[in-house]
């Protein structure tokens, strides 16, 4: 891996009402929870914000996947990171604060007809509108190089990889150590 490549992640959900509604409240409660948690993760570079809220800045304008299309809604959960690498984003993905929100995601998110995420090896900065299209490439042609996920991973030089378990488990175990606060926290929120 070169020094300059990163991780790039996108998610994409459809909630199951409007961001405001009681029914998404738990998402809404946790969600500055779970960015405070990515920022001050093992191997976490930047995210993008979105256009009109405070925080990091938007890269470039936020765009979604067809996927949209026909749900009522304009605008829809998703976000866009950069890692070190693979083994840094699971750590954090499925341990800890973040853990807890996919553990109760069904509940505030309707049950997804296409990929949960797509990650992509970069030497830049990607924007909205290249995520947008790595995530329905993954959708419609599977994964490969271009765009896979971690069940079927890919290096930096396009080939196939193992993710090095032993190594999620001490990154995971650095972050849980440095988020206690944090976990308890949202252990402590309505669902």
């Amino acid at each position: 891996m070169t020094k300059a490549t990163k991780l790039a992640i996108y998610n994409f959900g459809l909630f199951v009402a409007s961001y405001d509604s009681s029914e998404v409240e738990g998402f809404r409660l946790r969600e500055p929870v779970n960015f405070l948690a990515a920022e001050t993760a093992q191997g976490f570079i930047g995210r993008s914000g979105y256009d009109g809220d405070p925080g990091p800045e938007s890269w470039g304008q936020q765009v979604f996947p067809r996927f949209i299309e026909g749900s009522g809604f304009e605008t829809a959960p998703s976000s866009l990171s950069l890692w070190a690498d693979l083994e840094s984003l699971m750590a954090f993905s499925y341990s800890g604060v973040h853990a807890d929100a996919l553990k109760h995601a069904k509940n505030w998110q309707v049950e997804k007809q296409w990929p949960a995420l797509v990650l992509w090896w970069t030497e830049g900065r990607p924007d909205w509108s290249e995520a947008v299209e790595r995530f329905e490439h993954l959708h419609d042609h599977g994964a490969g190089p271009r765009a896979f996920n971690f069940k079927d991973p890919y290096g930096p030089d396009g080939e196939r990889i193992s993710i090095d378990r032993t190594r999620v488990r001490e990154l995971a175990a650095l972050n849980i150590e440095s988020h206690g606060d944090l976990l308890a926290h949202v252990l402590s929120m309505k669902v």
